[in-house]
């Protein structure tokens, strides 16, 4: 819940779920990722708000929404430092943190040109490998690319 004195920005939610800290520039692909924009749900979101984490941050409310952890953790490639709010009676009840999957499937772009993925109607599967700095790199199942996650084109949702 964003406040600024006693104004409140985005209003409360009663059940459901709230993305917090998604950096401003990604809200657009943390929706795609997510597939709200065929939610029945009521959403609200917010973007460009202060926060003392990113600068600027986005934030997703989602009314009678939750999320499977394998669907969350699917935007912490364009979002790594976003947690979901679990929300019940106005409280929040737990708090999840997003991490990358082991596997991604769909939703990402080989970065080789010469990728069957980019050439032909076939699903991209990277499996991630984490280096010991603590970078992601994303390795390509059909070509065997490897691609840091920052460089990551998220093309879809699943």
């Amino acid at each position: 819940m964003e406040q600024k004195g006693k104004e409140l920005k985005v209003s409360a939610i009663e059940n459901g779920t709230v993305l917090d800290h998604i950096p401003a520039t990604q809200l657009f692909k943390v929706i795609n990722i997510l597939d709200l924009s065929h939610c029945q749900h009521p959403i609200t979101f917010g973007t460009n708000l202060d926060s003392k984490l990113l600068g600027k941050k986005a934030i997703i409310k989602i009314s009678g929404k939750y999320f499977k952890d394998e669907e969350l953790n699917r935007i912490a490639l364009v979002a790594p430092l976003a947690n979901a709010n679990i929300i019940k009676d106005y409280e929040v009840v737990e708090k999840k943190r997003t991490t990358v999957p082991d596997r991604i499937e769909g939703i990402a772009r080989c970065s080789n040109p010469k990728c069957v993925t980019n050439h032909q109607p076939i699903k991209s599967i990277f499996t991630t490998i984490r280096q010991n700095n603590g970078s992601i790199k994303l390795h390509c199942h059909y070509c065997e690319k490897d691609t840091p996650i920052e460089n990551v084109e998220v093309i879809s949702v699943l």
